[in-house]
């Protein structure tokens, strides 16, 4: 394994790229198929989900400590941008989506929140993309709510409140242009 600075104590919270952030509740060590293994035991509360991730995996599998404050205003300052929808077609921007989401990567997801994103005002989204929209923005939620020690809720508040205060700018000039 890597330098113990990566290490992970009890009761950190973790992001798992493909699971989002979860909480270490437990190290343990097991036997498994005859070779001792050190393990981390992971709780995802939302899922109802409990996880058991080998240290020596931790970096192979892309799990993290909660991103720092700078990358958070980064992903924050995401949410005010543009948002960039290609004209491709809508199975592969899904994949795509799908991709950054999994990528565990906050400014990444804020980027899907943000280009999902409907106003009340705007057309209605298709079921996938609302399904898309979702998962990007409560993965998304959840980390914030860890870093500011808050609940999932009132972290998507605060995402959903700086989505409809930057939107209108650009659906406005979409219409004049």
């Amino acid at each position: 394994m890597t330098a113990k600075a990566d290490a992970f104590d009890v009761g950190d919270y973790v992001v798992y790229p493909k699971h989002g952030v979860g909480r270490v509740i437990e190290l343990q060590n097991e036997e498994i198929a005859g070779m001792q293994l050190e393990l981390y035991v992971l709780r995802f509360e939302k899922e109802r989900m409990t996880l058991r991730v080998p240290v020596n995996k931790v970096e192979s599998i892309g799990m993290r400590k909660l991103s720092s404050d700078k990358t958070l205003k980064e992903a924050l300052d995401t949410l005010t941008q543009k948002p960039r929808v290609k004209r491709t077609m809508w199975s592969r921007r899904a994949q795509e989506y799908e991709a950054k989401i999994n990528s565990g990567d906050l400014v990444s997801i804020a980027e899907v929140t943000r280009d999902l994103f409907r106003a009340d005002d705007q057309p209605e989204q298709s079921y996938s993309e609302r399904q898309i929209f979702e998962a990007a923005s409560s993965r998304l939620a959840r980390e914030l709510a860890a870093m500011e020690k808050t609940d999932e809720k009132a972290a998507l508040g605060k995402i959903l409140v700086i989505l409809n205060e930057n939107a209108p700018r650009y659906y406005e000039n979409a219409e004049t242009a």
